[in-house]
């Protein structure tokens, strides 16, 4: 069967349903929903082009209007998509002890992030989004409360979930709680069309709202007058604001919730690594979080009973989190006795010389006798205009590095590609390495000048930083720059060098296991 899209908006929805077996309890049948498959990996793509595509029928948003709603992420990411294929500006607002690269995806699609104080929470996030909102003349999404929310739910997640089970019972449907909209919208059609399923709603056991039986006290106008009583920072990103939601609440009204599951933070975690350890999928502390209320679940359920929860995103969205505390960029120790269990390619040997054809010695050798790059050189290196020039590679992560310091330092340079397409012709860029190289001695890339003067390449430069004698270059050149004195220059070098590092302080390996 062919499928092809009009746009990514079509691709929304219709995610697996997958079983989930080293995990379940012995003879319960679990199954996790992986909404990790939208898009932009969450289940929260399905609201956002709900509330949009809502919008935009009744005339509540007009082309080119400014789009804004408050989220942790997920929801600001799934918008993010929808606004860039439908052209509407998007701003977000986001309490900053949310995870960085949720931050950097809503950026990378276009967004604009406000961050609000951790200490605001929820609440906080949400009134300035409407502060904002009314400010501006922008469109609020308002996602905790928008029945439009609920009904996308209802008219595809609740669906597939039935299709899925046409065939075989499903006795427990188990979720997680954010806006509410999952649930409402899931819970009501189970209610309709499968009354023996019994719906469970999970919450962090730090944060017993729901309960509580405690209700959310309200304005005159409907929004929220204060944080929940009950409420505490908990893991769950995405789970719990500080308040319950409106469309929480009319599901609770409705009596579509036949249990609430408190669920531990370290539980979370513990399973969210053991689905990607054991069972090959990669989700986040909210999903670990709901399989845990699935197994909890399964602890009493009869023999033979189905399982499904709802896992809502990917374990990508919580990189800088505690979730990979525990998880390296760089080797461990056992990875390293791997490495030094054969003989090639170790950190802890002399690395081979590169070989050079007879073709590159002779070019080499001409370096210095070139005198169309030597000029062209020389040109460069004095230009008056521009006394800071690297002499770089387009794509090196050194020279890249070195980028990143001076834009950290707001030092004005010139960057000479010296692979780039401009340099390509007669072999410019070759050329005029190898006559850098017979000017300087140094074969490394790159190759910084200030004012005619050789600094050396990266670890020169940052050495240079440290002993102070950047600033007086800079200072002799009338270069004014950002005083970061207390900044740590190595900080800006690849990741992947450290490992060696360790590696060289290891004399022979041990047992690998």
């Amino acid at each position: 069967m062919v499928h092809r899209y009009e746009s990514i908006l079509d691709t929304i929805g219709n995610t697996p349903i997958v079983r989930i077996k080293k995990l379940a309890p012995a003879g319960i049948k679990l199954y996790a929903k992986l909404e990790a498959f939208n898009p932009m990996g969450s289940v929260k793509d399905r609201l956002a082009l709900a509330v949009i595509e809502d919008a935009e029928r009744r005339g509540l948003l007009s082309p080119g209007q400014t789009v804004i709603e408050a989220t942790s992420g997920n929801t600001g990411i799934g918008l993010a998509m929808v606004c860039a294929r439908k052209g509407y500006p998007l701003v977000v607002t986001m309490a900053e002890n949310f995870s960085v690269e949720r931050r950097k995806l809503l950026r990378f699609l276009g967004a604009k992030v406000v961050l609000t104080p951790a200490a605001e929470k929820g609440s906080g996030m949400l009134a300035k989004a409407a502060e904002l909102a009314e400010k501006h003349g922008w469109f609020l999404c308002r996602q905790f409360d928008n029945e439009a929310n609920a009904e996308m739910h209802s008219r595809t997640t609740a669906r597939e979930i039935l299709d899925d089970f046409a065939d075989s019972p499903l006795d427990y449907w188990v979720t997680g709680c954010g806006t509410g909209g999952t649930l409402k919208g899931v819970a009501r059609v189970l209610a309709a069309e499968s009354p023996n399923t019994q719906v469970v709603a999970c919450e962090p056991d730090n944060a017993q709202i729901l309960g509580s039986g405690i209700g959310q006290e309200r304005n005159a106008d409907g929004s929220y007058s204060s944080s929940h009583p009950n409420f505490r920072p908990h893991l769950m990103q995405g789970w719990s604001p500080d308040f319950i939601p409106g469309l929480t609440e009319q599901a609770l009204a409705a009596k579509l919730v036949h249990r609430i599951v408190p669920v531990s933070g370290n539980e979370a975690l513990r399973l969210s690594r053991a689905l990607a350890q054991q069972e090959g999928i990669f989700t986040g502390i909210s999903g670990g979080a709901t399989l845990a209320g699935a197994l909890e679940v399964g602890r009493t359920a009869p023999k033979g009973s189905s399982i499904l929860c709802m896992l809502p995103d990917t374990g990508e969205r919580y990189l800088s989190t505690v979730l990979f505390e525990d998880t390296h960029a760089d080797m461990n120790e056992t990875e390293i006795d791997i490495s030094l269990s054969t003989p090639s390619a170790r950190f802890d040997l002399p690395t081979a010389p590169t070989p050079v054809n007879r073709s590159d010695k002779t070019a080499e050798s001409r370096g210095d006798s070139d005198e169309e790059a030597i000029g062209y050189l020389t040109k460069i290196i004095a230009d008056p205009a521009k006394p800071v020039v690297m002499f770089a590679l387009e794509w090196c992560e050194f020279c890249w590095s070195v980028r990143r310091f001076f834009a950290q330092l707001r030092i004005p340079y010139h960057s000479v590609d010296l692979d780039s397409v401009d340099f390509q012709k007669d072999d410019l860029g070759g050329r005029l390495r190898r006559a850098l190289t017979a000017r300087t001695g140094s074969p490394t890339i790159p190759q910084i000048f200030i004012g005619e003067t050789f600094i050396g390449g990266c670890s020169e430069l940052f050495e240079a930083f440290k002993s102070g004698q950047l600033a007086s270059y800079l200072t002799d050149q009338g270069i004014s720059f950002k005083d970061q004195s207390e900044i740590d220059p190595d900080s800006f070098t690849p990741r992947w060098v450290q490992p060696r590092k360790i590696i060289s302080q290891r004399s022979k390996p041990t047992a690998l296991w």
